[in-house]
């Protein structure tokens, strides 16, 4: 419980303070990275944690990656003891991560007055345009982990402040673009050093006997909140199944079931009964799922209040080893990552939905309309590009959903049209909104977007696209939004046709590829 001593607002400004330094690292991360994926879609995520290495503070970046990063701290923190100027690397999705492209440093900050041992660890995960594996973009359908890139298991990139350039060169010599590779891991470690100049001023402007009990009594404000918000829901069971379009090999709708089940202010959240894993990448990693479902929960905390370690505490998530939703070490998880955990959002907002039905959302797209593309250069090298497309969102009590938006698990921006033409040998033939694909309702559902490419030379493409087949769905009686739909038109056969959801496809100068995204379902009778 709270420390006497420490004040609302001792806790306040120190959650504060906290957390504008998480946002200064992203700054510093976007400003210096390299590749488009970063610098302008802001494809990354940073954290402060505690010397238990427990969660204090999270940048608003990606839903995905923030609710992962504490168990790849808590997995580092049991294999290594990080020395001054010592830097963690890895992408492990089992060991905490996400998947390949997703790379994540660590590092701690040693204060000398407060011990030999971390006063904090900082941390960064950037997803990577590309990583290797068998198709530019890192994004393949794979049917192994190794078909997705480099695997880097929890290595020391950096030992006391000296860069370890054989290992260093060793995993960007396995990726396509290893200089830029080179710089955007070099402005994730510049995002660190920033993180850790920081925190030393904030340390140094602290009562040494009374900053851990200000982190203490932070965590302690987390768990009450969020136990609060818990409590303000009815104790009960509910249940909700949704349904991935396919796993891109042919398969029928994968389903996915979760139970809730709330308590006194506790809720369990259990997968148990989630389809087997498939045999391509629309697997996720527990961490992922438990990302999703953090997420959900913390869209019930109001602006301003702390979401950290603490927050976590009032949420169990049961899975299954060996189920779509947790697979066994060595499956591929590329898809799952960006798609499933969608999927898992949707299922967990439908259970809530029944709980506390005033205050959810129909369901947005429901996918992250995932495009991979690399091909040669004509001066010679290779480029891969990735991004992800917005959709429509759910339409919610009392108010339309928005249109065009990233949603959910994703929280990355549009990549400009001007950035993608001057980089890459690709024109944008039209971007736009996606006129009444969303749900009909008494709030109607956000449209999704219509965005069309046209190739300028040779080039490999990967869709782990979803909402194909299956829409997402309206609450209360509103309708569902519509599906989404890729095409792909042929300048050598003069012909157009529909892909699936998931492909990967060869094309040649002159081919098109037209994407347009889902809408989000209508909420109540229209």
């Amino acid at each position: 419980m709270y420390d006497d001593s420490i004040t609302p607002i001792d806790i306040q400004i120190t959650g504060k303070l906290l957390g504008s330094i998480a946002d200064e690292m992203g700054i510093v991360l976007q400003k210096s990275a390299f590749s488009p994926n970063i610098k302008e879609r802001c494809d990354f995520s940073c954290a402060v944690f505690d010397r238990q290495g427990k969660l204090l503070a999270q940048a608003a970046h990606i839903p995905v990656h923030l609710g992962a990063m504490p168990l790849t701290t808590k997995y580092i923190l049991e294999r290594f003891k990080l020395e001054d100027g010592d830097i963690v690397i890895t992408n492990d999705p089992f060991s905490g991560g996400s998947h390949l492209p997703d790379i994540t440093l660590m590092q701690g900050v040693f204060i000398p007055e407060y011990g030999d041992d971390a006063l904090f660890y900082v941390m960064n995960r950037a997803h990577h345009a590309d990583v290797g594996g068998i198709t530019p973009g890192s994004m393949p359908l794979a049917r192994s982990l190794s078909d997705e890139g480099v695997l880097i298991e929890p290595s020391l990139l950096q030992r006391g402040g000296e860069v370890d350039k054989k290992l260093l060169d060793s995993i960007v010599s396995r990726m396509r673009n290893p200089d830029e590779r080179k710089g955007d891991l070099g402005a994730q470690m510049a995002a660190l050093e920033r993180g850790i100049k920081r925190l030393n001023e904030f340390a140094s402007q602290q009562d040494a006997s009374r900053l851990e009990k200000k982190l203490s009594s932070l965590l302690d404000y987390g768990r009450l909140v969020m136990e609060n918000i818990i409590s303000e829901m009815p104790d009960g069971e509910w249940q909700f199944r949704d349904f991935l379009d396919d796993d891109g090999a042919e398969s029928p709708p994968v389903p996915i079931e979760v139970t809730l089940r709330i308590n006194s202010g506790k809720a369990v959240l259990d997968f148990s009964r989630s389809a087997d894993q498939v045999k391509t990448g629309l697997n996720t990693v527990a961490s992922v799922t438990h990302s999703a479902v953090y997420y959900c929960f913390f869209c019930l905390v109001e602006e301003g209040y702390p979401v950290n370690d603490g927050s976590l505490k009032p949420i169990r998530v049961i899975t299954r080893k060996g189920s779509v939703v947790d697979a066994f070490p060595g499956a591929p998880v590329a898809a799952g990552n960006v798609e499933t955990s969608q999927r898992i959002v949707d299922c967990v907002l439908g259970t809530l939905a029944q709980a506390i039905p005033e205050r959810i959302p129909a369901a947005s797209a429901g996918t992250m309309n995932n495009i991979a593309i690399g091909g040669p250069l004509k001066e010679g090298g290779e480029f891969a590009y990735y991004e992800t497309l917005a959709g429509g969102m759910g339409a919610r009590p009392g108010s339309d959903g928005l249109s065009a938006v990233q949603v959910h698990m994703t929280n990355t921006r549009n990549t400009p049209i001007e950035v993608i033409e001057q980089e890459y040998p690709m024109r944008i033939e039209e971007y736009s909104i996606r006129q009444s694909s969303g749900g009909a309702g008494r709030f109607k559902g956000g449209d999704g977007l219509l965005r069309s490419y046209q190739f300028l030379s040779p080039a490999t493409i990967t869709l782990l696209t979803e909402r194909r087949r299956l829409a997402p769905y309206g609450l209360h009686g509103g309708r569902a939004g519509q599906c989404g739909k890729n095409i792909f038109y042929s300048a050598k056969s003069d012909k157009e046709s529909v892909l699936p959801g998931k492909t990967h496809i060869e094309s040649e100068a002159g081919d098109r590829l037209t994407i347009l995204t889902p809408g989000g379902g209508g909420w109540g009778t229209p």
